[in-house]
């Protein structure tokens, strides 16, 4: 490929290097110049340009960049179309990505014009997302440095696409462990395993002892299930403790003890009967990301886990900080039917209401929670997602007309997150974007939720649209898909403030005005606004807004 200036009248059938602005239209950089354009720059005055002409045995950029991501394919892997020297490969399914990390590597140091770039390997993909990208970085490289790369990334990149499996739960039990945690340990377990398709097919408590967890271990195995799972009321801390002992007692394997991953530390892998056992450690109780998931989602796609692979897990096993941007510089692959749903967070206990719930206060005749409700289903919405908490059936009940998926947060004193991951699990198959509403923001109205859903379909960077009140930004928001998976790790009683400034770049505002900002949790703003508490309810509460 030759490169460089050339007098424009000479231009023609040239790749143009740069983008030129001519006095009604501009020609942008990798436009290949006509002679009508080399006429029109010489009229403009401009005598010379900076362009690529190719040599017969070079590639261009876009074929180049296609044949190199094809040539990476694997199994369960989709490709794009090659656009600007780019090709994008996507899951086809979900499952877990599996990459060859030498033949990346090999492949990348060909030629510095030939890019390949993917993302971690062994990381949980949903159908859809971007895995990889093939980028050349020139308008075109030598046809026999592409082959070698070719050769070298062949069948580089796959996705194991997750088997269904019915988990066995053990939970083992101490004086000092709330049912509560057990059940909610249940429940985020329910959430790591619904990706996957796999199902808890059962769950059995017993007294912290070898003797039960094995027994326990036998009989969920002779009703069916097919992984088991256990989850310890205290930390395995030693190879002879509890759970260890409990599946030797089994007649089991316990392949390997610890994993230098945190939080995740104490982990255990085995096996009995030939299935697959894991020994969870605490930190699994949470949502958040940790060494328990890398293995869990490896076993569920059924890629084998040794000993070797946990111990190799070190580098990047620092999780105390997990990263929330999407792919970079995915092309946009959305258009006017973009499935967007709302998710209406009605699960609060009210507390600086000082005792009523305000999502049962009436405003201009009707409940807080039905003005919210009813802006999400006048909007045009693909689906509408109530989550209820505290004095659900009341609330269920002011819009239960409306037709909404109406989920239960039973952990909604735990704070937002939940209630934010119980509404995310709820969203039907094939969701590109949700919009997540407060539900005692009741100046919010299907017309603000269209702006919302009408700005992130136009714009190219509009992957979290935020609405704002004099360019401060407040609620609602909507988020794509690509931040599913950020929303649902979420934990405590914060909301995604914090995804949102590590993504400003991403980010498109939305000017509402006032109605952004507003909500009516206190006794005092909801009869400044005009509201009416509920019933038996009076406003003693001191708290101003």
């Amino acid at each position: 490929m030759n490169f460089g200036p050339r007098l424009s009248r000479d231009a023609a059938g040239c790749i143009l290097a740069h983008s030129t602005r001519l006095a009604a239209r501009a020609l942008k950089k990798g436009h290949v110049l006509t002679e009508a354009d080399c006429a029109e720059l010489a009229a403009a005055g401009i005598d010379s340009v900076v362009v690529a002409s190719l040599d017969t045995r070079d590639v261009g950029e876009d074929t180049a960049a296609e044949r190199l991501a094809r040539s990476a394919m694997g199994p369960g892997v989709l490709t794009d179309t090659a656009f600007t020297g780019r090709m994008n490969l996507y899951a086809e399914t979900n499952g877990v990505l599996v990459v060859d990390p030498e033949a990346v590597t090999a492949a990348n140091r060909i030629d510095p014009a030939i890019t390949f770039a993917t993302l971690a390997n062994h990381t949980q993909v949903t159908g859809g997302r971007m895995v990889a990208t093939a980028k050349i970085i020139s308008f075109a490289v030598p046809g026999h440095l592409l082959e070698q790369a070719e050769q070298a990334l062949h069948g580089a990149v796959r996705v194991a696409a997750f088997t269904p499996r019915k988990i066995g739960l053990v939970a083992t039990e101490l004086p000092h462990l709330k049912a509560s945690v057990l059940d909610k340990t249940r429940r985020v377990l329910e959430d790591r395993l619904r990706p996957s398709g796999s199902t808890l097919l059962g769950e059995i408590r017993v007294p912290h002892d070898q003797e039960a967890v094995a027994d326990a271990m036998r009989k969920l195995i002779s009703q069916g299930a097919d992984f088991l799972i256990l989850f310890g009321a205290s930390a395995v801390v030693d190879r002879h403790d509890v759970l260890p002992a409990a599946l030797d007692l089994a007649g089991g394997t316990v392949r390997h003890l610890g994993m230098p991953v945190d939080p995740g530390n104490l982990l255990m892998l085995g096996t009995l009967q030939g299935l697959p056992v894991l020994g969870a450690p605490g930190c699994a109780r949470s949502p958040k990301e940790n060494g328990f998931d890398w293995v869990l989602d490896r076993l569920l796609a059924g890629l084998d886990v040794t000993p070797d692979d946990i111990t190799a897990m070190g580098v990047g096993g620092l999780l105390m900080e997990i990263g929330t941007r999407p792919q970079p510089r995915e092309s946009r692959r959305r258009s006017d039917r973009s499935k967007v749903a709302a998710i209406i967070l009605g699960a609060g206990k009210s507390s600086r209401m000082g005792g009523p719930n305000k999502l049962l206060a009436k405003l201009d005749g009707k409940a807080l929670i039905r003005h919210a409700a009813e802006a999400a289903t006048g909007a045009g919405l693909a689906q509408t997602v109530l989550v209820t908490g505290h004095l659900a059936g009341e609330v269920g009940a002011e819009v239960a007309d409306l037709g909404l998926t109406v989920v239960h947060n039973p952990d909604y004193a735990d704070g937002m997150a939940g209630s934010i991951r119980a509404g995310m699990n709820a969203l039907a198959p094939g969701t590109d974007a949700v919009i997540i509403l407060l539900g005692d923001m009741p100046r919010i109205d299907a017309a603000i939720l269209k702006r919302l859903v009408e700005t992130y379909r136009s714009r190219e960077t509009g992957q979290i649209v935020t609405a704002t009140a004099d360019g401060k930004r407040g609620n609602p928001v909507l988020w794509d898909k690509r931040f599913f998976e950020a929303l649902k790790s979420l934990s405590g009683d914060v909301g995604a403030k914090h995804v949102i400034a590590e993504n400003t770049d991403l980010v498109a505002e939305v000017e509402i005005g006032p109605a952004a900002r507003l909500d009516l949790d206190t006794p005092r703003a909801l009869l400044e606004a005009g509201g009416v508490l509920p019933r038996h309810a009076t406003p003693t509460s001191k708290t101003t807004k």
